[in-house]
């Protein structure tokens, strides 16, 4: 636990002066609530017996401007503290996507969106109540009980003991509910991240749902998750009501208690009617520290659930790791070297074996192969979104594993079939490409691409927005758009995976153009389902079951007549 908190100790320090001032203001507040009880003593023990009554009304006056003060620094806590704790969740939620962003594609691969949302929203939203109210809440307890009961000893030793007992028998429910609570919370916390899950996921393919007519599948889905959702709070809420009846019971039975204590004293002279009125009042300054340990105590509960959570991300390595004198690989001629490579996903299921592929500068070779063959793994290795099993990758004769993820991939341009368009103009997505780009090299590469015609007719041009997803796109104006932005990136390697397989023939045939044109000078991959459009590379290799099965260009594989021209000539069959 204290290594967990010293994670979050380590946010507080840029601002550690809204942290003293939001602390100060606590203290202030807490020596108000206890001075009034001795001020009141004073005055009735002192100031009224003897008629001084412009002194009397002056003490008061002041007691007025003590809880001006009080209430200033309470708004102060509201304010700076909440800014504070803002403060520290950005800190957090800056470093936590920073983090997520060199994790590789294997942790994606089994990690929903949703289940990630939640840990940088609503996770985090309870790590912040904790640092701000968690050290504001101690502090006006711990100050409060412990300097009311220490005035109390000094009024009557017999009556604070009974409170002294008190106390700690209410402490003790505190920590045991308290315990409840951090285990309901983090169910809690779990189960928002399934439901998260489940609602990203339904609405995400409710262009599938309602074309597949299952938006009741989609429901009952969200219903069971709902369900676990509803099943968890309604456990944390059980928990949280057991807890406040707990507390109500013992603030309602403290003052009875003080009452009926104090009154024997009373009438065994142990105590005067003065000094039972100043207990009574000590008593009713423990509500406010009570109830900020109330809330102390579900906050802890929620905020360290949030905080476990966030330590599990942060503790997460990349899967593809970079050498700590890594260096920015420098690209001349593009040169790719495959060299006897093999690979298996964590499962144990190897999907390439051996491969030896030497690709020279500036040509482009062709990947093909049924499904599965292991096509799309070969070219996600070259960029390093996966490490070889065995045998290693070189580019102009380094090692990938040598130098930094970031030079490799600023020196590959991938266009893939799925292209992923952002909500936002044509402008923005394009530029993506290279985001320090004028307006006039993305027209340019807009042109390069074919898609600048299109552009032009659309109601804002450059500055239309897609919507969703490119959702006011047809699928060749986004693969368009995509090739925009490799123009824009200018890699030394290509990399083409499976970039028309979406799109009918007449859009594949323009967009083919294109292609050709983004190829020139580049050391080219093109992964490939329609052969037709692989004719004209300098080179073809035919993966099938994770090997290389043949190799040559498209006459030379037709006419040994193997693997390749089988494929071909199915596929020709196929489209007659």
């Amino acid at each position: 636990m204290i290594r967990l908190f010293s994670v979050l100790i380590k946010y507080f320090k840029p601002h550690m002066r809204l942290f003293v001032l939001d602390m100060v203001c606590a203290f202030i507040a807490a020596a108000v609530d206890l001075a009034f009880p001795l001020v009141s003593r004073y005055a009735m023990y002192n100031l009224l017996p003897d008629k001084a009554y412009t002194a009397f009304f002056a003490v008061m006056l002041v007691v007025g401007v003590c809880y001006a003060i009080r209430a200033v620094c309470y708004y102060v806590m509201a304010y700076w503290g909440h800014t504070f704790g803002v403060r520290v969740e950005a800190d957090i939620r800056e470093d936590l996507f920073s983090h997520l962003q060199t994790l590789d594609f294997e942790f994606y691969d089994r990690t929903r969106t949703g289940n990630l949302m939640s840990r940088i929203t609503s996770d985090l939203f309870d790590i912040t109540e904790l640092s701000h109210h968690g050290p504001e809440d101690l502090l006006i307890s711990v100050l409060t009980l412990c300097g009311a009961l220490i005035m109390m000893f000094t009024i009557q030793w017999r009556l604070a003991l009974v409170v002294l007992i008190l106390v700690p028998i209410f402490l003790a429910i505190v920590m045991f509910r308290r315990r409840k609570l951090t285990s309901t919370s983090a169910a809690v916390k779990e189960n928002t991240a399934v439901i998260n899950a489940s609602v990203e996921s339904c609405l995400s393919g409710v262009r599938t749902s309602k074309a597949f007519a299952n938006e009741d599948l989609d429901y009952e889905r969200f219903t069971r998750a709902n369900d676990r959702y509803r099943t968890a709070k309604k456990d944390f809420y059980r928990e949280m009501g057991l807890f406040n009846s707990s507390q109500e019971f013992f603030m309602g039975i403290m003052p009875a208690v003080v009452i009926a204590a104090g009154g024997y004293c009373i009438m065994q002279g142990l105590m005067t009617y003065v000094d039972l009125i100043t207990f009574t009042l000590f008593v009713s300054t423990f509500i406010t520290p009570i109830r900020k340990l109330a809330q102390f105590a579900e906050i802890f509960a929620s905020g360290t659930a949030g905080l476990k959570r966030f330590q599990e991300i942060m503790a997460l390595e990349p899967a593809v790791p970079e050498k700590d004198d890594a260096f920015d690989l420098k690209v001349d001629g593009g040169e790719v070297c495959v060299n006897h490579v093999s690979f298996d996903y964590a499962n144990g299921r190897e999907v390439l074996h051996d491969v030896d592929i030497k690709v020279e500068p500036g040509e482009v070779l062709a990947v093909v192969g049924a499904s599965g063959g292991g096509k799309t793994t070969l070219c996600q290795l070259i960029p390093r979104f996966y490490d070889v099993t065995e045998g290693s990758i070189t580019i102009y004769g380094t090692d990938i594993r040598d130098v930094t993820k970031h030079s490799l991939r600023s020196a590959i341009g991938i266009v893939q079939q799925d292209v992923f368009i952002f909500a936002d103009t044509v402008m923005e997505n394009i530029r993506y490409g290279r985001p320090g780009a004028t307006e006039e090299e993305v027209i340019e590469a807009a042109k390069r691409a074919e898609i600048y015609d299109d552009i032009m007719e659309m109601p804002d041009r450059f500055d239309t927005y897609v919507g969703e997803r490119g959702t006011r796109l047809s699928g060749g104006q986004k693969q368009r758009i995509s090739i925009a932005r490799i123009f824009l990136k200018n890699p030394a390697i290509l990399i083409l995976d499976e970039a028309t397989s979406a799109l009918d023939t007449i859009t594949e045939a323009r967009i083919q153009k294109s292609f050709d044109e983004l190829s020139k000078g580049r050391t080219t991959f093109v992964i490939a389902h329609r052969l037709a459009t692989v004719r004209n590379a300098g080179r073809i290799v035919v993966i099938e079951g994770g090997r290389v099965v043949e190799e040559g260009t498209h006459a030379e594989l037709m006419e040994h007549n193997g693997e390749y021209a089988r494929l071909y000539q199915t596929q020709q069959l196929a489209s007659q």
